[in-house]
């Protein structure tokens, strides 16, 4: 481990030069590419820094046990060593998860697509619950969510809600989401009184940025129509809405939300990119994924991730046996004990995989 993280400084410090360097300066793609680097290795690097000093202070301090100190000197010395001895284990453990292998998706926006499932208008109006609480969550993180395409239900809620999630580190948190989310609850409509169980899915996409996905303008097919739904006067009547059809994968999107054709089309190409860009990740990757399944947050959409008991005021994450009785509050946003839950467990397995 120490060779590795001596590795990682004399990399950090390489960095340091070459961003001095004029011609790196110059270099727009250079710049952000060693920039970003060099960003990501300063964590590590200034805690590894800090754990080379304590070490040399205990080292330093165990000689001055061998010295002739009085009592209290010597006591001053010792309580020193255990100050120290605790704060090395501490930093010990610490760079050990700093040097788990990073998802390379974790800074990166998140595309969000909510969905009415199992249950009918039960479902929809569940899929507005969950929209409402991951804005709620992404407003507390500094986040700023913006709506791409959503079809709203007759009784409210939506029967698909697709948005996108602005904000650093977005997908390291969210994308624990992905999967199929149960609610119990007695729904508005039941007159006996009775539980009813709906489901809804939502898929967590990492946005995909232009020089990861090789989209080519004759493989896209754009068909523009009338937006409908709520939107002033300009409904019906303008050709805003528009439908992107990549040929070669047959993915399509659309999205109506802007007035303006141009913006609906950029929202929808960055669906699409991320989209397309999802579907290679996993052709790619599938021998890895497979090695994975056991792993928190597998990404399997009809998997029951979690499920919301409103009569007991309980929440569940059936990955990792997490139950907690503050399901009013988690639905106000305040999702931070179970994302937290989840990153410490997925920690814990790479830590295993990484000692095996």
């Amino acid at each position: 481990m120490l060779d590795k993280l001596q590795a990682l400084e004399d990399r950090y410090e390489k960095l340091n030069e070459m961003l001095s360097d004029p011609e790196v300066i110059n270099d727009t793609k250079k710049l952000r590419e060693y920039s970003k680097e060099q960003a990501d290795l300063q964590e590590v690097v200034e805690n590894y820094r800090r754990y080379k000093e304590v070490q040399e202070e205990l080292s330093d301090a165990k000689t001055m046990l061998e010295d002739n100190l009085d009592d209290d000197m010597q006591d001053m010395v010792k309580e020193e060593i255990d100050g120290l001895s605790t704060e090395k284990e501490e930093l010990e453990e610490k760079l050990k998860i700093l040097l788990i292998p990073k998802d390379p998706n974790d800074d990166k926006n998140v595309i969000m697509e909510i969905r009415g499932a199992a249950g009918g208008d039960e479902a929809a109006l569940f899929a507005g619950d969950l929209y409402r609480m991951y804005s709620r969550y992404a407003e507390a993180q500094g986040w700023k969510v913006e709506v791409i395409e959503y079809h709203e239900s007759d009784v409210g809620g939506y029967k698909e809600m697709i948005c996108m999630v602005n904000g650093n580190g977005a997908f390291s948190k969210l994308k624990y989401e992905n999967g199929a989310h149960r609610v119990q609850r007695v729904p508005e409509t039941e007159s006996g009184g009775r539980i009813h169980t709906s489901t809804a899915t939502v898929a967590v996409l990492p946005e995909a940025e232009e020089v990861e996905v090789d989209i080519h303008e004759k493989d896209i097919r754009v068909d523009t129509f009338a937006s409908s739904g709520p939107g002033g006067q300009s409904v019906n009547t303008t050709m805003s809405a528009v439908r992107l059809t990549h040929e070669p994968t047959g993915i399509v999107v659309s999205c109506q939300d802007e007035k303006s054709q141009l913006k609906n089309k950029e929202k929808a190409m960055k669906v699409l990119r991320a989209r397309i860009y999802e579907k290679f990740q996993k052709e790619a990757q599938a021998e890895y994924d497979e090695s994975r399944k056991s792993a928190v947050g597998t990404g399997d959409r009809s998997e029951r991730i979690r499920t919301y008991n409103f009569p007991q005021n309980r929440v569940t994450d059936h990955r990792i046996g997490l139950t907690i009785q503050k399901l009013d509050q988690i639905l106000e946003g305040k999702l931070g004990e179970i994302v937290d839950a989840l990153i410490i467990e997925e920690q814990t397995k790479k830590l295993e995989e990484i000692g095996e």
